[in-house]
């Protein structure tokens, strides 16, 4: 062989042998069944306790953030001299309700921070596990079906929802909820609509695709990671009272069993749109014409 012909034969065995170290690297998680064991040992408490603080940086930045405001909230709502249900919790308000244009902009300034929190957590599973969409389930493979799912589990949860909350408000335990409190502008129904998209995406990427994920990791029981995130979800939705918190843990108990089992969350996504749009939709249109509302 001449030398020409080694060195060509070296530079491919070198250039094999980096392929199949960058395919390696990227195939999956950082610990492996082929790692050493010894290295896989030693690294493995070191590997949890940065999923842990990992997990505690994305809710602290995004929903488990919100469920410490809304606990704070409760508490203001609760040592005022007013009862409970006679208090009202508005949401998707007028910022600048006199320029349009302005409040326009702050409109969709508050849906993107939450769609830029899920995208922060799609991409921290992705770095753990690579096609985080697909592993999850946040893709359209089965978009139909996904669809018939999501509309199915919308008018079930969307329907028993609106009971409990008038309920909960006839109890006394959950204040009055205007869903919708925008001027009456061209932009209205679709910034309704993009708040409602934005927050079924976000719920359901981060409590559900990313929260069950990442305590899978951990080695939590699932059972028990359900019920965790379930509770995060609930306290959440303190801000309204305990009817909106109560109400919303068992939608995330229900929400959660349903993508333990279909092991895709765009269903969850889906239905959750849906319900938010005819709450938020359905409230702006129907609030000028009835008085329950």
């Amino acid at each position: 062989m001449s030398d020409a012909e080694s060195e060509l034969k070296g530079k491919a065995t070198t250039s094999d042998s980096a392929a199949e170290n960058t395919a390696t690297e990227s195939a999956g998680p950082i610990l492996t069944s082929d790692s050493d064991p010894a290295a896989e040992t030693s690294s493995a408490p070191r590997v949890r306790r940065l999923i842990g603080i990992e997990i505690v940086i994305v809710m602290a930045i995004s929903l488990g953030r919100s469920a410490v405001y809304s606990v704070i909230s409760l508490i203001e709502k609760l040592t005022r001299p007013i009862p409970l249900n006679q208090q009202t919790t508005s949401m998707n308000n007028s910022a600048t309700p006199d320029r349009p244009w302005l409040d326009l902009a702050y409109q969709v300034y508050y849906f993107i921070l939450p769609l830029a929190e899920a995208a922060l957590a799609l991409y921290l599973l992705h770095l753990a596990w690579g096609q985080a969409r697909r592993l999850i389930g946040f893709d359209l493979t089965h978009f139909w079906r996904d669809l018939g799912k999501g509309l199915a589990i919308c008018a079930v949860v969307g329907s028993v929802g609106i009971g409990w909350y008038l309920f909960a408000v006839w109890q006394g335990i959950n204040t009055q909820v205007t869903a919708a409190n925008l001027t009456d502008v061209w932009w209205r129904i679709p910034i309704l609509l993009g708040s409602a998209a934005a927050a079924g995406i976000s719920e359901e990427v981060i409590m559900l695709g990313y929260l069950l994920t990442r305590l899978r990791d951990l080695k939590w029981n699932p059972w028990v990671a359900l019920v965790f995130s379930a509770l995060i979800r609930g306290t959440y939705h303190l801000y309204q009272g305990w009817g909106g918190a109560i109400g919303n843990l068992v939608m995330g108990l229900v929400f959660g069993y349903l993508y333990m089992r279909w092991k895709r969350v765009l269903p969850l996504v889906i239905a959750h749109f849906f319900m938010d749009a005819f709450a938020f939709v359905g409230y702006a249109l129907l609030a000028p014409l009835v008085d329950w509302l």
